[in-house]
């Protein structure tokens, strides 16, 4: 049997830099990554690539810290989001420039994961997503040929596959009786040029994600009519903001990384950012509050203004149902070559409040007695937020901390209540939780019985620091990155690879001096006057009830602070990654004051008022292998 020092599943964004940040510290380890698309990329990968994909980005601000995305070699322009294609081309590059190419092992499918009695992950993976549960020769079975599945015995394991790679489809009655294609939006490319042929073709997309006004240009701008469908039982249309917001017109990708304006989101982990006393003043005291409701106000009402919705009574149904304070990453991005609006205000995109009732031949009927012709229906539905893998021994999720159901009521456990009532007393305004819709209904899925799907999980991820579940958090063998939504996707992946890489390598310190405390005044332990420890730490057992009650308190942050986007389901952060960042940077011992650091005229200026960015993090691996003596 195969064996290895570190199997990572997941060849995106954070698996790729999760590959290389192991090797740059342990330069002689046996590395392998899984992945089940044949190219890297994830999301980015060339079968994703459908047409006009472009990062919610601007150029300069979705790239690796140590692997600039230049324009001459790229093609990436200034102030232009960045083509899919470019980023397939920009990973593919950072894969062959690091030695990461040649350690993924393309178009495999991990069947299940196992725990063994030595500690270690053994793992059966394949060729076809309909995998064999035999080991071996294939079955004789003349109806199917199972293909033999493979093992690897790993010492250590990341699980990187993200939160949109299985695509989650919901039940529609009369599905079977629709006589032609039905498709989530994941597979847009491959089925695109067969459903945009024909002019006269009309297109119908259900959902109301990112990937839904995604096709709706894509098809619109193509000449082809859309009725778009947004469940009146959903939570409503997502916001979509221009790229240049605020009376200033400043770049979101950007203001979302001011660390001065992070300082208006309540964040529970925000004291990391060593400004604990200004974060009380805005969400402890009735003049900070109010001064915090007037930033989101601003912001929304732009957005508002920005978009016209209220100046056509079609584009009127797009405009969101929930206030932009309590989403995060469904605040996302025009990033279309023409205003979209246009073609919902000309009729080109038809916009439909209703659900839909059932599918007949090439028709979609709703559940306000409108029928609709549909040459095509696009599903923009979601996803299922839990890896598709099966852990063994049976009944582990929990232990793994991944998303699971339980007869248990979470209000019930003496520890929730403890991390709710310091959250809604460090931050009042929680308390005041948005009205759901009061037609809101789960969709259920097209199978029913299935264990992934994201309506019947009724527990989140519990992850220390999103990474690590505490019942192995001794074990020091077993992590995940990714299991976030943020517009810092790249700044997260490289600070969560290093993270764990140390945590690997037991060189983090001790849980007593990465908790924080949560006394009032928020400070983190091990950390006075906002100091890093740069001290090789001891190599101690981490105190496993201080990492579950932390564990709790983030995820239960994540339930209170997003209750309109994914909170309750994973970590899904806006104005919380730069402090999330911060954290995980004074656990490693390295200066997260990163502008300052740098010295020069205007230091303090830069750290408070200038965006985040790549290359504000260059050489976090070199100064903590020089901190560490590595």
């Amino acid at each position: 049997m195969e064996e290895v020092d570190l199997v990572v599943i997941g060849a995106g964004w954070n698996g790729l830099v999760m590959v290389k940040t192991y090797l740059d510290v342990n330069p002689k380890a046996n590395v392998i990554a899984l992945e089940s698309a044949s190219s890297v990329g994830g999301v980015w990968s060339k079968e994703r690539m459908y047409p006009g994909l472009r990062t919610n980005n601007l150029y300069d601000s979705f790239e690796y810290s140590d692997y600039p995305m230049d324009e001459e070699t790229f093609g990436a322009k200034t102030g232009e989001h960045i083509p899919g294609p470019v980023v397939h081309k920009y990973l593919r590059s950072y894969a062959e420039k690091f030695d990461i190419h040649r350690r993924i092992r393309f178009g495999t499918w991990v069947k299940t994961v196992e725990r063994r009695s030595d500690g270690a992950w053994l793992i059966n993976y394949g060729s076809d997503p309909h995998l064999s549960s035999a080991i071996g020769a294939g079955s004789t079975n003349n109806s199917a040929v199972s293909r033999p599945l493979k093992q690897i015995l790993t010492k250590k394991l990341v699980i990187s596959s993200g939160l949109t790679s299985e695509p989650f489809l919901p039940h529609i009655p009369g599905s079977d009786t629709f006589n032609a294609p039905l498709f989530h939006a994941k597979y847009l490319l491959d089925k695109f040029s067969q459903t945009a042929v024909l002019k006269e073709s009309n297109v119908v997309i259900y959902g109301s994600a990112k990937s839904a006004y995604d096709a709706a240009y894509a098809y619109a701008s193509n000449g082809i009519s859309v009725e778009w469908i947004i469940r009146e039982s959903g939570h409503g249309p997502i916001w979509m903001a221009p790229i240049y917001v605020t009376p200033l017109k400043k770049r979101l990708d950007h203001l979302i990384g001011v660390r001065f304006l992070t300082w208006f989101s309540p964040c529970v982990w925000g004291a990391y950012d060593g400004f604990g006393s200004i974060r009380r003043f805005f969400h402890n005291t009735t003049i900070g509050r109010w001064i915090v409701d007037r930033f989101w106000d601003i912001l929304a009402g732009d957005v508002i203004a920005l978009n016209g919705y209220d100046k056509h009574p079609e584009t009127k149904k797009l405009k969101p149902w929930t206030h932009a304070f309590w989403i995060a990453s469904g605040l996302s991005i025009l990033n279309y070559p023409e205003d979209i609006y246009q073609y919902v205000r000309n009729g080109k995109i038809k916009v439909h409040i209703a659900d839909i009732d059932h599918l007949s031949e090439k028709k979609v009927h709703l559940s306000n007695g409108q029928t609709l012709k549909a040459d095509t229906l696009v599903c923009s539905t979601g996803w299922k937020h839990r890896p598709s893998i099966k852990f063994l021994p049976e009944d582990t999720d929990r232990a793994l901390g991944l998303p699971h159901t339980t007869a248990e009521k979470a209000e019930t456990d003496p520890l929730i209540q403890k991390a709710d009532e310091y959250i809604l007393k460090t931050y009042p305004r929680l308390r005041n939780q948005p009205v759901a819709s009061r037609n809101y209904k789960a969709p259920v899925s097209t199978a029913p019985s299935d264990d992934n799907d994201p309506y019947n999980l009724d527990q989140p991820y519990r992850l220390y620091r999103f990474m690590v579940p505490p019942a192995y958090i001794n074990d020091r063998s077993i992590g995940y990155t990714g299991m976030m939504l943020s517009l810092h996707t790249s700044l997260c992946a490289q600070a969560q690879a290093l993270w764990l890489t140390a945590y690997f390598n037991n060189l983090l310190p001790s849980a007593d001096a990465m908790n924080p405390s949560s006394l009032p005044n928020g400070t983190p332990n091990g950390t006075p006057n906002g100091t890093p420890n740069h001290k090789t730490p001891a190599k101690t057992s981490f105190n496993i009830p201080q990492i579950t009650y932390t564990t709790l308190l983030h995820s239960r942050f994540g339930r209170w602070r997003y209750p309109s986007g994914h909170g309750a389901q994973f970590p899904d952060i806006a104005f919380d990654a730069i402090p999330y960042i911060d954290m995980l940077l004074r656990d490693l011992g390295l200066e997260w004051k990163r502008k300052l650091m740098r010295g020069g005229w205007g230091g303090w200026w830069r750290e408070l008022f200038w965006p985040y960015g790549p290359r504000d993090y260059v050489g976090l691996v070199d100064e903590f292998r020089v901190a560490r003596g590595l």
